[in-house]
């Protein structure tokens, strides 16, 4: 009987070590079948690396692209506010001879005794200036009448006017100009205000005894 039990425990023991072998060899091929498989998966995801990468790159060149398109736009606006206003130092220089002219020609025109060639060549002399002046996009702008604005002019003095309502300018001691469209000097008027009427003035009278 324990002969027939060794016997029984011997094969028993030979059929668990096949089975072992069997899962060991099943084993070994699906981790053949698993190293066969990575490369492809490495592959799939090296192309979804490579993908992003290129993505990311492009959206740096379009952004690149964009700051560098801003850039020419904003180097050409600032060249070309050099070149309009390059000459605005000059210019503003320049305008003292202009008024100085303008003075010359005013008070020779209520002058019986003026040589009028000697007039006739300052007022030449100015228009050529002024010609000069437009070429550079200089030019002067108009106040009589026009509505008091402290963006162009600068007021002097007041007087007062029945004519005009307030803040209109009726004189202009000193011409305005602009160079394309900036303010390069601004005119010295003078401008309007409403006449007091007789009680006001009254009533003003009346607080200052009080005081």
């Amino acid at each position: 009987m324990a002969a027939k039990k060794k016997i029984k425990v011997h094969t028993e023991t030979k059929e668990t070590g096949e089975e072992n072998k069997i899962l060991k060899e099943n084993n070994s091929d699906k981790k053949d079948k698993e190293k066969v498989a990575d490369p492809l998966k490495e592959m799939e995801a090296r192309v979804e690396s490579l993908e992003q990468e290129a993505k990311e790159a492009h959206d740096r060149f379009l952004r690149v692209s964009a700051e560098f398109e801003n850039y020419k736009k904003r180097a050409a606006r600032e060249m070309d506010n050099f070149r309009k206003f390059a000459n605005e130092s000059f210019v503003k220089e320049m305008l003292t001879v202009v008024d100085n002219l303008d003075r010359a020609i005013e008070s020779s025109s209520n002058d019986e005794h003026a040589n009028t060639s000697v007039v006739e060549g300052v007022n030449m002399t100015l228009n050529e200036i002024l010609k000069v002046f437009e070429q550079f996009g200089v030019r002067p702008f108009e106040s009589l009448g026009k509505t008091f604005d402290p963006g162009f002019h600068q007021a002097v003095m007041q007087e007062e006017n029945e004519d005009h309502p307030d803040n209109t300018v009726l004189n202009e001691l000193q011409k305005g100009y602009l160079i394309h469209d900036r303010l390069l000097r601004p005119a010295m008027v003078v401008v309007s205000k409403t006449k007091e009427k007789p009680e006001n003035q009254e009533v003003k009278a009346e607080e200052k005894k009080k005081t």
